[in-house]
């Protein structure tokens, strides 16, 4: 009987551990759709999305970084959220790592619109305010609809 009870045992254990895991998925994958919902109100009808949700789980001082090609001639919208307002820091670099663009310098603006003459490589770096413990990154990129 008590290698009955054993084996009782670790099943209930993987079973628990499972249904704990699937219900932790869910609730990070409802949290990233929110955090979306939030990105997409900035990303106006001027622009259209490159199809692309660049994201990361990021915490406390931690740092997601994204490279991106943008192509020259066009005007592009970066949209950066990690749902709670203002509370996520990007900064943009050109493919030397000089700075082009940082939100810390705008009260954390949660968008930025641009326009390259050629096609360039950039890295976007994204953390969170201090006040963050943790949370998602995510990126929208559009570019100006030329209609």
């Amino acid at each position: 009987m008590s290698k009955n009870f054993t084996k009782m045992k670790k099943q209930l254990y993987r079973i628990l551990a499972l249904t704990i895991l699937i219900l932790t998925v869910g609730d990070a994958n409802a949290q990233m759709d929110s955090v979306v919902s939030v990105c997409e109100q900035y990303m106006s009808s001027a622009y259209v999305s490159d199809g692309q949700q660049y994201m990361a789980l990021v915490s406390d001082d931690q740092t997601a970084e994204f490279d991106i090609l943008f192509y020259g001639n066009n005007t592009y919208r970066v949209v950066a959220c990690s749902g709670v307002e203002n509370g996520l820091v990007f900064t943009m670099y050109d493919k030397d790592r000089n700075v082009l663009f940082s939100s810390d310098d705008y009260k954390n603006t949660p968008y930025w619109d641009f326009k390259f003459e050629h096609t360039t490589k950039c890295y976007i770096e994204a953390k969170l305010v201090a006040e963050q413990k943790s949370g998602f990154a995510i990126l929208l990129i559009g570019f100006k609809n030329k209609n």
